[in-house]
């Protein structure tokens, strides 16, 4: 992720994120599609965890969700569905889409649990179409306490490949910061919405 800027540091010089706040990392793992080697290694990984709990069916969040959960179900042999942020306004009206039957298990794939919110949106979705939900997978989680919450909540688990200590101390290791900025993303990660000010950025 790092190797690819899938995932990128900037704690000197934090974001502005689209749903507001300003955070010094960004993650934008669609990047990752446009590598073989790593996308076959994230599909693989996802597939292992998967194929040990044995689902009946893989789902993927739109958009972020839906190319590993196709790349997952296609290695598995399994039926696949995706959930949309909201139902259709045209049609069937559908917020889910492609077959699932009341009592199947079903898994939700993500690619970054931030609040956690939509993820579990997701989740109650699958549920109240009668899909029995108990994890969700994704590749990386920044660990925040409020997304932590959000799952116990739902009784849903949560699963991820990495998480943001994991990403610093790789980032550390390799020079592409210092110990003083991973300590400040560090901060961040405990404090998210009072952080810039704390630090002087707002």
């Amino acid at each position: 992720m790092l190797s690819v800027e899938a995932v990128t540091l900037s704690p000197d010089k934090p974001y502005h994120y689209s749903k507001g706040g300003i955070g010094p990392c960004y993650c934008d793992n669609r990047l990752l599609l446009g590598y073989p080697r790593e996308r076959s290694l994230i599909t693989g990984l996802f597939t292992e965890k998967i194929r040990r709990e044995g689902y009946d069916v893989i789902a993927g969040t739109a958009t972020a969700g839906i190319p590993w959960a196709a790349f997952v179900a296609e290695r598995l042999g399994k039926p696949m569905i995706y959930v949309r942020g909201e139902a259709k306004q045209h049609g069937k009206k559908s917020r889910i889409e492609g077959p699932l039957s009341p009592g199947q298990s079903v898994v939700l794939l993500e690619d970054l649990i931030n609040s956690g919110g939509s993820s579990v949106a997701a989740v109650e979705a699958i549920r109240e179409a009668g899909g029995i939900v108990k994890e969700c997978i994704a590749i990386v989680t920044y660990g925040l306490k409020e997304a932590e919450e959000v799952f116990r909540q739902a009784d849903c688990k949560l699963d991820t490949l990495t998480n943001i200590g994991i990403l610093l101390d790789v980032a550390l290791q390799e020079r592409k910061i210092t110990p003083q900025q991973r300590d400040l993303v560090l901060r961040w990660q405990q404090d998210p919405k009072g952080w810039a000010k704390k630090e002087g950025f707002a």
